[in-house]
Parts: C-alpha cells; sequence; structure tokens
C-alpha cells in the first residue's frame, strides 16, 4: 500500500482495507449552533444573557456570539454524531427549561428587528479578555451594522484520526508529520471550495426575509412580496449567505490562498496588519476610546467570513493563525449551513451522515491547487446557487465551461455513492448510503430542499417568516419539554454554570496590567514561527 495512488479509484480502492476502514469509525464531529433569544411575540429579548445558564466568557457549551441575546451552543469532539445530537438536544432542553416564557429562534435570518438599536450586543464581564471580546463585537457593529451580526448559523467541526492520516501518508508515499496532515486537510479544504456550492442548495433555508432585514441596505436584488412584509426570491436558497448576509466588501479584495498553510497564515495575518480606510473613522483606542480593537481590514482572525476554516483550538489569548503555525490544522470548521427550520436542534441526524460523506469525499478526490481565476469561479456558483439554486436549468461554471448543476451534481454523488458504501462498512450500517439517496433527491425534486419547503409554505398561505418561525418555536419549545436528556442532565448544567461563573471570577482576578496595555500587548506579540 505504498505505490502513488493518485486517483479517485486507487484510493477508493485502498480505503477498503479494513485498517483504512477502522479508523473511518474514528471521524469526531462537533456543533455549534446559534439561536436568538426571543420573546413570546417575536421580538427579540433585550433581557442578559440569564444567570443559570453561567458564564458566557467560561461556559464550554452555552455562550454568546455577536449579541448578548445570541445564543452559541457547542458540543465536544466525538466519535459518534448521534452522540453529537443527543448532547445538542441537552442542551436545548436546559437552555429551554431556564428561560422562562422565552423562544430560541428556529430560522437564521432575524425578524421583528425594527431598530437595530434594539440588538444589545454581549457582555463577558469586567476582565481584559471580557472587555476585548465586547470591544470586538463593537467594531463588527460599527463596520457592518449590528443586523448582519444577529444572522444564525450551524458550524459542523470534522477531524480524522492521527491514525487515519499515517495510512493516508503511507498511500501516497509520504511522511507521516502534522505538517503533510495540514497540506492534506488543505487539499480537502479546495475541494471544499469547488463544490461548496452544493451546500446551500441541500441546506439553504433562508429563501426569504422579513422587510426590516433590507432597511438601508442597497441592493439590486428582484425581491417579491409575500405577507405583510416578507422579501422573497423564488429561486433563492440562502440569503444568509449572499451579499446581504455574512459578507464584507472591504474583505472582498482578500485572495486567501488555501494551497499552503504558509501562505494562508501570510495572507491572514497581512488583513489583521493592512490599514482600512473604511474604517478608520472609528477610534480604536485612542484617549481610551474604543469603537473597535484596531483600523485595520480585520481586528482579529475571526473576523475573516469563509464558508470553511482550517482550525487548531487555541491556547489562552493565542492567535488561531500561531495555533496553526504551532500545531497544523486539527480539524475543519464547516461554515456555510443555516440553520434547519424543520429540526428543533437546527441539524438532524442524516445532516451529519451527508457532511461525513461529502467532507471525506472532498479529500479522496483528488484536488489540485486553486489559482486566483478558480476561487473566483468557486465564489461565482456559491452566489449563483443562493440567488437561484433552485431555478430549472441553472448552469454553473466548471475550469471555465459552463455545465448543469444538475448534471454538475450527478458526477459527484455518483462519488458520494462509494464513499459512503465505505463509511456504511466501517460503521456496519446502510445510513450513510440512504443519506446520500435522501440528498439525491432534492436535486431531482428541488421543491423537497428546505428553502423549497419554506417558500411554498409561505406563498401557500400569503403569511411572512415571522409568522412560520413563532409557530415553529412554540412547537419546538413544547417537544423539548416533554423529551428527557441524553448525557448531561439538569442538575449537571447547573453544576458547569456555577464553576463557569467561578471561573470568570477568578480571570478577572488575575488581571495584572489595565486594558490599553493588555490591548496593545495581544497586537505586539511577535507571530509564532514554526519550531525547526
Amino acid at each position: 500500500m505504498t505505490a502513488q495512488s493518485d486517483t479517485f479509484e486507487k484510493r477508493i480502492s485502498a480505503l477498503q482495507s479494513q485498517s483504512f476502514l477502522t479508523t473511518l469509525t474514528q471521524i469526531k464531529r462537533g456543533v455549534e449552533r446559534e439561536a436568538l433569544r426571543i420573546q413570546p411575540n417575536g421580538e427579540i429579548s433585550q433581557k442578559p444573557h440569564p444567570a443559570a445558564f453561567g458564564s458566557a466568557l467560561s461556559h464550554e457549551s452555552i455562550t454568546t456570539d455577536y449579541s448578548e441575546s445570541l445564543l452559541e451552543f457547542i458540543t465536544p469532539p466525538e466519535a459518534s454524531s448521534q452522540k453529537t445530537l443527543a448532547q445538542l438536544h441537552d442542551v436545548h432542553k436546559f437552555v429551554l427549561e431556564n428561560m422562562d416564557e422565552e423562544q430560541l429562534w428556529p430560522l437564521s435570518m432575524p425578524c421583528f428587528i425594527e431598530n437595530e438599536a434594539d440588538i444589545p450586543i454581549a457582555y463577558y464581564g469586567e476582565s481584559n479578555v471580557g472587555k476585548m471580546k465586547r470591544v470586538y463585537r463593537t467594531g463588527l457593529k460599527n463596520r457592518y451594522g449590528s443586523m448582519m451580526q444577529a444572522i444564525s448559523g450551524v458550524h459542523f467541526n470534522f477531524s480524522l484520526p492521527e491514525s487515519f492520516w499515517s495510512l493516508w501518508a503511507e498511500l501516497h508515499g509520504k511522511n507521516p508529520t502534522q505538517d503533510q496532515t495540514s497540506e492534506d486537510y488543505f487539499a480537502l479544504i479546495r475541494n471544499y471550495r469547488r463544490f461548496c456550492w452544493l451546500i446551500p442548495y441541500l441546506y439553504g433555508a433562508s429563501p426569504a426575509l422579513c422587510g426590516s432585514f433590507l432597511e438601508g441596505k442597497p441592493h439590486a436584488l428582484p425581491f417579491k412580496k409575500v405577507g405583510k412584509g416578507t422579501y422573497y426570491m423564488p429561486y433563492a436558497t440562502s440569503l444568509r449567505m449572499s451579499d446581504l448576509g455574512y459578507t464584507s466588501d472591504e474583505q472582498s479584495s482578500l485572495k486567501i490562498c488555501y494551497n499552503h498553510i504558509d501562505n494562508y497564515v501570510r495572507l491572514l495575518r497581512t488583513a489583521m496588519e493592512t490599514p482600512s480606510e473604511r474604517f478608520s473613522k472609528f477610534s480604536a483606542g485612542e484617549g481610551g476610546h474604543y469603537q473597535q480593537l484596531s483600523k485595520h481590514i480585520i481586528q482579529i482572525e475571526n473576523e475573516l467570513y469563509s464558508p470553511i476554516r482550517p482550525k487548531q483550538p487555541t491556547n489562552s489569548m493565542e492567535k488561531p493563525s500561531d495555533a496553526l503555525v504551532r500545531r497544523g490544522v486539527s480539524y475543519i470548521e464547516v461554515r456555510a449551513l443555516d440553520v434547519d427550520p424543520y429540526s428543533p436542534l437546527g441539524i438532524n441526524q442524516g445532516q451529519c451522515d451527508f457532511l461525513d460523506v461529502f467532507l471525506l469525499s472532498c479529500l479522496v478526490i483528488p484536488s489540485a491547487e486553486l489559482d486566483a481565476s478558480q476561487l473566483q469561479e468557486a465564489k461565482d456558483n456559491m452566489n449563483t446557487v443562493v440567488l437561484e439554486g433552485r431555478k430549472p436549468g441553472l448552469s454553473l461554471s466548471s475550469g471555465g465551461s459552463d455545465i448543469g448543476l444538475i448534471d454538475w451534481a450527478k458526477q459527484l454523488f455518483a462519488r458520494f455513492t462509494e464513499v459512503a458504501k465505505l463509511l456504511d462498512d466501517a460503521h456496519s450500517t446502510h445510513r450513510y448510503s440512504e443519506a446520500v439517496k435522501s440528498e439525491w433527491k432534492k436535486v431531482e425534486d428541488p421543491s423537497l430542499t428546505p428553502s423549497g419547503r419554506m417558500l411554498s409554505t409561505l406563498l401557500a398561505d400569503d403569511i411572512d417568516n415571522g409568522n412560520l418561525g413563532l409557530n415553529l418555536a412554540s412547537a419546538y419549545k413544547v417537544s423539548i419539554a416533554e423529551s428527557e436528556y441524553n448525557y448531561t442532565d439538569s442538575e449537571a448544567f447547573k453544576a458547569q454554570a456555577i464553576a463557569s461563573i467561578e471561573a470568570q471570577k477568578k480571570v478577572e482576578s488575575e488581571d495584572t496590567v489595565d486594558f490599553d496595555t493588555f490591548i496593545r500587548d495581544y497586537f505586539n506579540e511577535a507571530p509564532a514561527k514554526k519550531n525547526a
């Protein structure tokens, strides 16, 4: 098994060995789900982060994203996606039991927000770290507006075990080093960028948005209206991923490279060090006034908007790029997923299974390096699908040539079928193949996609996003309340909350410098260099 294997067929054949199949049972996944706390009438909550949840700064599974009202639930890496979803359910159950009459908004796009001032910025206490997190979010508000930051999504984290990467390196005549593993993760990422137009097609669930979201946003999109104030595009899949959603004109000039980790890190750091004329008008510490952390294209690396990220867990105050330089890529974070409105958890088992197949396929399919034109082609395909993905006869571009979305999907699903069989054999199941068959039905019939289902409901009943969201939120609160805990019960969550509050107090007590010095030291720290 040491011969060069550079074709899909050879790789599939090699992966059928028992040694490889065993490693596939050790794939780990985690989920990060965002959800707004809302009042019974749908308006965003104005209450602070409930004390019962613990500290948003220090809690490992219950925190906040941009807003004090935008919860984020995090599950640890697990080798069983069933366990991951069960853990995610437990977090939902505890949260819903401890937020009184409030509910969780089940859609990606916010609604019932008439004024951006109604979106409270998250608060993390008085430590320097907590203040930094709040100033960063203040910067996001000033740069892009709060409404954009109130959008919710789901992140899917995926990693292959070290035992797999050792066999994979051997298969290709390489040394099984961390550098090689990082290179192989980047090969996966490149194919993800090529094929990720399929993600909003299959899972996009934001074909419509509340009219309040469009206030003050110039656009030339041909919206139609349904209900009292909901705007939609007939074939849209994920307006969350469009220019109206998670975008930044300032970042559009960045040519982030996914060919090698060194170039990726270099360009990421350059974005943090390049002054922005547009953002220079906001103070960044002058006279102790902070409207943002810095006046550069991005304040910190987390500000980079991307449908996927290479990741390495960071130590306290360690920059993500430094973690990548020191320890390489540990996992990837898929960031192109809308919240599934038809699941109480925002994601379901079939979706997890298909994502396993999709991501493993991105590795097994040979992945040449991407040049600037190919990366732009991938971005254009993504934009086409988020705006018109369900349009009959839609064409995309592959290698500079037009190809029908269905024709390209057919080619990919032929590969997915073979990869799903590997995962089925490894796990002694049929669910991966069933997941592929289920997703293919959406290609054949766009009305089966979440965006198609959602829009059909809105148009059939002439109702708004808000009505649909409120109905689902109420139903999910009831159904989750009637369910049982799986792995972590209420008492265990209460203990975690107390421990997280104590951890925050400890962080606050250990500050030794003022905030200005803390921020200056953070940005002046020399970038990490790879160990010899």
